[in-house]
């Protein structure tokens, strides 16, 4: 059984530049440490990807898989799922909520359930979701914030 771990943070930047970071898949390994190859193999008629292979590795944790992306008409929740089981996952979901402030800034929440196909103590199951969490917000953050990183 998957549990669920929710985390957000406030990026500084407006919601269509956070989406367009998370959106640009094949740039993941220039700021995603873990993400080895991100390759778009399935886009939509509106050139968003449907399908992304993600080759990562997190030391302990190397694994390949293929993740569905679906999208909110506006942008506004980017989520996905594991397509096929893969050697370290039975199955993931998850989701980036954006939701825009008055300053100018945007809060993303980041939403993922990860079942792992090998066995693994709840509480260091839960301290590593919370690492994998803390660092992609964080990596999301300085990506999208610093200037010219993104373009």
């Amino acid at each position: 059984m998957a549990d669920s771990s929710t985390q957000s943070i406030i990026i500084g930047a407006s919601p269509d530049r956070v989406a367009a970071v998370i959106c640009d898949f094949p740039r993941y390994p220039e700021w995603t440490e873990a993400v080895r190859a991100a390759e778009v193999v399935e886009e939509y008629e509106d050139g968003y990807a449907s399908q992304v292979r993600f080759t990562l590795d997190a030391g302990v944790m190397a694994d390949d898989y293929v993740l569905a992306y679906e999208y909110a008409e506006d942008i506004s929740r980017i989520e996905w799922h594991l397509v096929a089981p893969s050697r370290m996952q039975r199955s993931q979901r998850g989701s980036y909520d954006l939701v825009g402030n008055p300053d100018g800034t945007t809060m993303v929440t980041y939403t993922l359930e990860v079942e792992l196909s090998v066995a693994m103590l709840g509480m260091f199951r839960r301290k590593a979701e919370k690492m994998i969490m803390d660092a992609a917000l964080k990596q999301l953050k300085r990506r999208v914030e610093t200037p010219g990183a993104a373009d």
